[in-house]
């Protein structure tokens, strides 16, 4: 850990110093942030517990206890965090600068280690700019919920950070925004697990196009996502190995608002979320039909509709709630078995969380009580793998954060 520390406080000297002399100028930035949770049973969750998504559903033992029914809670620093914003010369009319910036985003024993949030260079002309390098995929945007907990919303919100190639437009209030991006540190789910190899595989990269309208203390705006897998490239039947020609196409679509003003903030978004897994919400696709000689498959994407509001108030001491609610509509098509995501066995789930925190420069202190209930049942894989829900689960999430912020 010592080692980690005294290598990133180099590289920071060492920039400071090229920065200096080069006449860049630069901010380093940073936080420290601690997070107490308690879980009144287990969860679909990922780091360990502090990002919650949704309840397990009931799993019986030989007694017929319900194995998921435990709760669970700890205390981690995991997402402190490290970063530096430079500002450089002009190339031509253009305005360059570029970010860096690094947490402990690790599991168990791997929590030291060292990973990258944001790296990226931009390149700002009049009413326009160009990005290359990863942050925030385009469908968690500019709009996305103020709450404690690190999910921030997922899984009704998107939650991302991709390596990509944005480029954005702005002219009399209307922002064009066009990416094509890739895949890093969050995956598509495919045969093999999440894994990079489906977007890697594929040679295409995902595309989103939007717009946006802004004026002072509002902005509306929407757009569409276009994502394009290759599941498998070789099977193997009967001792016989076959090249396979597979790929999976989807579409999603996203429509958002917010109002903010000196004490409120208003927030909503609307999703027709397809195969959206590499975000941190529910989906993912079925298996339709099979090649019988070679074992090649064709496949539907699920798709799911989430929306989620959020109210915040204040400034000093803030409260505030947020409510997200997901429905899953199936694939479309009947299946033929084999499934491939995350959360296909949940029908609906809804989420409440009620915040309140007290902020001073450079602080935040916070609670958060979040109920969460997922509706559960038989998967219909003739009706595309909708499920007909017969009992819910519930689990009741209390956070408190702690945050030092620089």
């Amino acid at each position: 850990m010592k080692r980690v520390l005294l290598l990133l406080l180099c590289v920071c000297l060492a920039i400071s110093a090229y920065a200096q002399k080069k006449n860049f100028s630069y901010k380093f930035y940073g936080q420290v942030r601690g997070d107490l949770f308690y879980n009144s049973r287990a969860n679909g969750e990922i780091v360990d517990g502090l990002f919650h998504l949704y309840p397990k559903d009931i799993e019986l033992d030989a007694d017929g206890n319900d194995l998921n029914a435990s709760p669970n809670g700890s205390f981690y620093v995991l997402y402190s965090r490290l970063g530096i914003d430079v500002q450089g010369p002009r190339v031509g009319k253009a305005e360059t600068s570029m970010k860096l910036e690094t947490d402990f985003r690790g599991s168990g024993s791997n929590w030291a280690i060292l990973r990258i949030r944001h790296a990226y260079v931009n390149l700002k002309w009049d009413n326009s700019n160009l990005l290359v390098g990863q942050t925030w995929h385009p469908l968690f945007g500019e709009v996305s919920p103020q709450i404690l907990n690190l999910s921030t919303g997922a899984p009704f919100q998107p939650f991302n950070r991709s390596p990509q190639i944005r480029y954005r437009y702005l002219r009399k209030g209307w922002q064009f925004t066009g990416a094509i991006m890739w895949q890093l540190q969050y995956l598509s789910a495919g045969p093999n697990g999440k894994s990079e190899e489906y977007i890697k595989n594929s040679c295409v990269p995902e595309v989103y196009v939007g717009l946006d309208y802004k004026k002072p203390g509002w902005q509306v705006g929407a757009g569409v996502e276009v994502l394009s897998l290759v599941p498998r490239t070789r099977n193997e039947v009967n001792g016989q190995v076959f090249k396979l020609d597979e790929r999976i196409t989807s579409v999603s679509g996203e429509a958002h608002a917010k109002y903010q003003d000196d004490r409120w903030t208003v927030m909503a978004k609307t999703l027709l979320a397809s195969n959206l897994t590499q975000t941190c919400m529910l989906g993912g696709f079925g298996v339709t039909a099979i090649d019988p000689r070679t074992g090649e498959q064709q496949y539907a994407p699920y798709l799911f509709s989430t929306s989620w509001l959020n109210i915040v108030y204040g400034k000093k001491w803030k409260p505030g709630i947020f409510l997200g609610y997901l429905k899953n509509l199936g694939a479309g098509e009947s299946l033929m078995g084999d499934t491939y995501g995350v959360g296909l066995d949940v029908d609906q789930l809804l989420t409440a969380n009620f915040q309140f925190s007290y902020n001073l420069p450079h602080w935040k202190v916070g609670v958060e009580y979040s109920p969460s209930i997922a509706w559960y049942g038989d998967v219909d894989l003739s009706d595309g793998g909708r499920v007909r829900s017969d009992h819910t689960v519930t689990n009741h999430r209390v956070l408190g954060v702690l945050i030092y912020m620089f």
